[in-house]
């Protein structure tokens, strides 16, 4: 790397890598250079080419993403395309206890948003499209990273690093590791992982309704699972609703090829007719579910971000809208660093990223972790206290009041140094 010259190269182009992409172009000065490099060519200004962060499923932003998103110019043009989350109904299957969360409780307009995957990354790319400064390798993928005169040397392939053939290699000073829970990035550095099998799949697919969801959503415990229905917004006169379905690997391989009409008694079965009938339901999908953790998440001249740092199970969405607000964190505290004097990539400026996130991070993944087993748990008793405990929190207001700030990310952010 030439004597003075800064670099951030962030390896992948999804939802969080964008917008770690836009974060740092606000907040860090023009002499610092910034590569995203993803290895599927982005979607296309309105066109619809394929990328997997991009897919059919959609994803719920909590009220703290929303304020992340203002921050980047973000929200204005996706707002037209979310569906705010009024209302949160909890359910046990069987079980008398409940609860439900209200916006107007906190004096929000809504709890969350829920966005098409689709729509989320065509606006995400727009915007990256938008801030020139950010260069761009895509279709290239990074192989791999070596130590090299007070930074990184990064090697990459693809059409856009200079061909298939012959990889090219960019000096960093920061490389920032963002491309997903499965990273081959995270491994061929020696960070590694850890991974918890939970034994289960997600079905995901969006079901419409009889009646309108009127900006309610349901989580709903079974003993198979979860089962998540969050409102979308109407298509074609529909009233729409995006389901994601824990279930049993085989149970979810049988719905996902059951016919239509199989798969929407099963769920009028799971959920009852608390939106009225099912009338039909779009292409369903499944993946299998684990917490994947990396054993390192900060070295010198390196930082591990989103689902490679912390993949987890999706009960109360929770996996995005933790990713973005450790994007805000270490934007922050990288501008920070730079303003001292220091560069992106000195260890003291990520060792500060991670201390300020940590707690955060781990009650967030500890709560995704535990809840799909607390509600599955066969034990009488706890299961008469986790009754109790759903009730309790529609009268206990300051209780509840602290749990809906603590999902939707307001306590983390309004407290970074917490």
């Amino acid at each position: 790397m030439t004597e003075g010259a800064q670099r951030i190269v962030i390896a992948g182009g999804g939802m969080v890598g964008i917008s770690l992409a836009l974060a740092l172009a606000r907040r860090l000065p023009e002499a610092i250079e910034l590569v995203l490099v993803e290895g599927f060519p982005l979607p296309a200004d309105g066109a619809g080419s394929y990328h997997p962060s991009f897919d059919a499923r959609s994803t719920a932003l909590s009220y703290s993403t929303r304020q992340v998103f203002e921050t980047l110019d973000a929200w204005a043009p996706l707002a037209p395309g979310a569906c705010p989350i009024e209302h949160i109904h909890v359910s046990s299957r069987g079980h008398f206890g409940s609860s439900c969360l209200h916006a107007v409780e906190q004096g929000w307009p809504a709890l969350g948003w829920v966005v098409e995957n689709a729509w989320l990354g065509s606006v995400l790319a727009d915007r990256l499209r938008a801030t020139p400064r950010v260069r761009v390798l895509s279709p290239a993928r990074c192989l791999g990273a070596r130590p090299d005169a007070g930074g990184l040397r990064v090697s990459l392939a693809g059409e856009a690093a200079g061909g298939t053939e012959n990889a090219t290699e960019l000096d960093a000073d920061l490389l920032v590791i963002a491309d997903g829970a499965r990273s081959g990035l995270r491994d061929a550095l020696g960070l590694g992982a850890t991974e918890k099998r939970y034994g289960q799949d997600a079905l995901v697919a969006n079901v419409a309704f009889a009646e309108d969801p009127a900006g309610r959503a349901f989580e709903r415990f079974t003993a198979s699972g979860p089962l998540a229905l969050l409102p979308l917004l109407p298509a074609d006169g529909a009233h729409r609703a995006a389901l994601v379905w824990t279930l049993p690997p085989a149970r979810a391989a049988e719905l996902r090829a059951a016919p239509p009409e199989a798969f929407l008694a099963a769920l009028r079965d799971a959920f009852g007719y608390r939106l009225g009938r099912p009338l039909a339901v779009g292409e369903r999908h499944s993946y299998p579910l684990a917490l994947v953790e990396a054993r390192e998440t900060v070295r010198r001249h390196l930082v591990v971000v989103g689902n490679a740092a912390h993949a987890l199970h999706p009960v109360a969405g929770q996996g995005f809208n933790l990713a973005l607000r450790d994007v805000h964190a270490l934007a922050d505290e990288i501008a920070r660093g730079v303003a001292a004097g220091a560069s992106p990539g000195d260890l003291a400026v990520l060792q500060a990223y991670r201390e300020r996130q940590a707690g955060d991070q781990q009650r967030t993944i500890a709560a995704s972790d535990l809840l799909p087993g607390l509600f599955m748990h066969a034990d009488p008793l706890i299961g008469i206290a986790r009754d109790l405990a759903l009730a309790g929190l529609d009268v206990a207001r300051t209780l509840k009041d602290s749990f809906v700030r603590h999902a939707a990310g307001m306590a983390a952010l309004e407290s970074p140094r917490g």
